[in-house]
């Protein structure tokens, strides 16, 4: 049934239209309506985004501001849209618990979660022209593209199908030269690896294949870091430093204990939050797939460390998703395989159920949306890209014409969140879990002298003792071992970041036997993070196509559930005897909680339907003089643009 829901209401299209909206579009009018990938203009797409305000620079008048957008009405209402899917799909059905926590954080908490030191990107800069700045992994993987660009050209050329220069993208700079095969499969690993390299090889990789500034051809500067967080001061003393968060993740760990009480101190369970995140991108170029400020929706599913299964995992275990593992990566390769989940979880290629479950919820997610199966695949992190507490994680890359980006992230990140903030602030961020039988286990513990230790640090004992306390068994195992091959003496780092010299006299390290009744855990997280934006924009350019009588005409085919308007309601013409009935419509529609567009202006009908198909509008209403006699109207479905008559009441209950 094609129908536009809201609560208990719906438009009555299944006796007028008594097909599914895909098997409409797809068997009635099968001219699909779509063009294909090869036909794609980015350019011409975006003249229509445009030109229907969906969004556009921020400050324009002002010159704007690279990496800043605002949305516009139809914007606006999109990711609206997707957000109340999102809720629907993730908070509701999996009975999650919602919180909108501070965007400004305080210097100390991102310092804790590691973003201070380690939230960071390699830039280059022009040697000669040093305002110029380029993220140095994105301009590498650039000019390898129009290298291999180039040599794909010459190859077809000595094969004899010869690339016309008009048929050259506009902003195509590739120059037609052959590549060696060794250098070309040198260029597609390196593609293929960029994003894990680290300074010293970002900087090699730049002098070996001589890349240069793209708009000088200067030489570049040597890769420096640099951190993506917004710095700030909180208060007017200036004295309190904070950062606009880069993820709404840390407000949420944070809250952990309440989440817990709240839910009866049940697990598992899971946690989450939609708002707006912050990164201060070095060159955002890329529209809204670079920005640097932007939507966020994600969760923290807690979990026993011991037990990773999800209680719903059988409903998704059938699902088949194109993976991309680590195995297919490491030979250089990024060729999807196509597998049912739980298959992969069996394998262990993905590490456990709960993690599997969230890859497979988000992949209902974004096909629902509108997002094509075809061209969304989920990629595996390779070991150097992961934080060294990460269990496993995977990506969901939706592909578009900017190629493969990262539009979700699902990571398995063991407990090193909640384990790091409960260190810091000695607040206990835990699940205590009654015993049926007393668990017996042996443990490594740290007893320190307090006679001793105090008086021989003096000042320096806290910034040792934090460190020391910090210290798992497999790192007191070592110390004592060091202890023990320095004669009792060895030197430990303090928190500080300066060495202390320590002795046997100042602390124990044994092994001690613990009876526990009650047992006490920190729980792992899985945490999927979607970047709205980026979902956004992915959407549009899937569900974007010209007519094919007509390439000037444009269509956003979106879902009716995620269309800006459902319905546009458009009079024949600006004739004062249409007035009555349309006003009468719309208001009854609009009481329905359904969004409408009325288009009253003096332009011909079949503009006026042309002007909505850019917006997606899924359905139209007509109304002619016929409608103001015996209250008939005219209903177009957008793809198809096939039209029925029918009485208002049939059409609206």
């Amino acid at each position: 049934m094609i129908s536009i829901q809201t609560k208990r209401y719906s438009f009555n299209l299944k006796k007028n239209f008594p097909f599914e909206f895909k098997t409409l579009t797809q068997q009635f009018f099968r001219v699909k309506l779509y063009s294909s990938m090869a036909t794609f203009n980015r350019t011409t797409l975006e003249e229509v985004l445009k030109k229907r305000f969906f969004y556009t620079p921020s400050f324009q008048i002002y010159g704007a501001v690279a990496g800043f957008y605002d949305y516009g009405p139809p914007g606006c209402a999109l990711q609206a849209n997707i957000i109340d899917l999102w809720r629907r799909h993730f908070i509701l059905e999996e009975d999650m618990l919602e919180m909108d926590g501070s965007i400004m954080t305080p210097a100390e908490v991102l310092k804790t979660s590691g973003h201070v030191d380690k939230f960071t990107d390699w830039m280059v800069k022009d040697s000669l022209k040093t305002s110029d700045i380029y993220r140095a992994d994105h301009l590498i993987k650039q000019e390898l593209e129009t290298r291999l660009e180039g040599d794909k050209q010459a190859r077809a050329k000595l094969d004899g199908n010869v690339q016309s220069e008009k048929s050259k993208k506009k902003n195509d700079k590739s120059q037609m030269v052959k590549l060696e095969d060794s250098v070309k499969a040198e260029y597609e690993d390196i593609i293929t690896r960029i994003s894990n390299y680290n300074g010293v090889e970002i900087g090699e990789v730049i002098r070996k294949y001589n890349i240069k500034s793209p708009e000088t051809g200067n030489d570049l500067t040597e890769p420096e870091e640099f951190n993506l967080m917004f710095e700030s001061s909180i208060g007017p003393t200036g004295h309190q430093k904070g950062y606009l968060r880069p993820e709404t993740a840390q407000g949420q760990f944070l809250n952990f204990k309440r989440f817990l009480e709240f839910n009866n101190d049940k697990m598992p369970f899971a946690s989450a939050s939609i708002g707006r995140s912050f990164r201060n991108e070095i060159s955002p170029r890329s529209g809204l797939i670079r920005v640097r400020e932007f939507t966020m929706a994600e969760i923290e599913h807690y979990v026993d460390p011991n037990n990773k299964t999800h209680s719903r995992f059988n409903e998704v275990k059938d699902i088949k998703l194109r993976l991309v593992p680590r195995s297919v990566q490491s030979e250089g390769k990024m060729d999807p395989i196509e597998m049912a989940i739980g298959e992969a979880v069996e394998k262990k290629i993905v590490d456990n159920e709960t993690l599997g479950y969230f890859l497979a919820r988000t992949y209902l997610f974004l096909t629902k949306l509108g997002i094509k199966p075809d061209r969304l695949r989920f990629r595996q992190h390779m070991p150097n890209e992961m934080a060294h507490y990460a269990c496993d994680c995977w990506d969901a890359d939706i592909h578009n014409s900017y190629g493969w980006i990262e539009c979700v992230g699902c990571a398995d990140r063991s407990a090193y969140d909640l384990t790091v903030h409960s260190n810091r602030t000695k607040e206990k961020l835990v699940v205590r879990e009654n015993l049926a039988e007393p668990m017996i286990y042996d443990k490594t513990v740290l007893e320190i002298n307090k006679k001793v230790f105090g008086p021989k640090l003096r000042q320096n004992s806290k910034t040792v003792e934090d460190y020391l306390t910090s210290l798992n068994e497999e790192q007191l195992e070592a110390l004592k071992k060091a202890l023990e091959d320095g004669n009792g003496t060895t030197k430990v780092p303090g928190t500080d970041g300066n060495q202390y010299e320590i002795t046997s006299e100042y602390l124990t390290i044994k092994r001690q036997t613990f009876t526990e009744h009650v047992r006490e855990y920190t729980p792992n997280v899985i945490e999927p993070s979607f970047g709205i934006g980026r979902i956004l924009y992915s959407l549009i350019e899937h569900v974007y196509w010209t007519r094919k009588d007509d390439e000037q005409r444009s269509v956003l085919s979106f879902p009716p559930r995620v269309a800006p308007f459902k319905c546009l309601l458009v009079p024949l013409s600006n004739n004062p005897a249409f007035t009555d009935l349309v006003d009468e419509l719309a208001k009854r529609i609009r009481k329905l909680s359904i969004a409408i567009k009325v288009d009253d202006s003096s332009n011909s009908i079949g503009r006026r339907y042309a002007r909505n198909d850019e917006l997606g509008t899924p359905f139209a209403i007509t109304i002619d003089f016929q409608s103001v006699n015996d209250r008939t109207i005219t209903l177009r479905e957008r793809d198809s643009t096939k039209q029925i008559r029918e009485n208002v009441q049939y059409i609206l209950f």
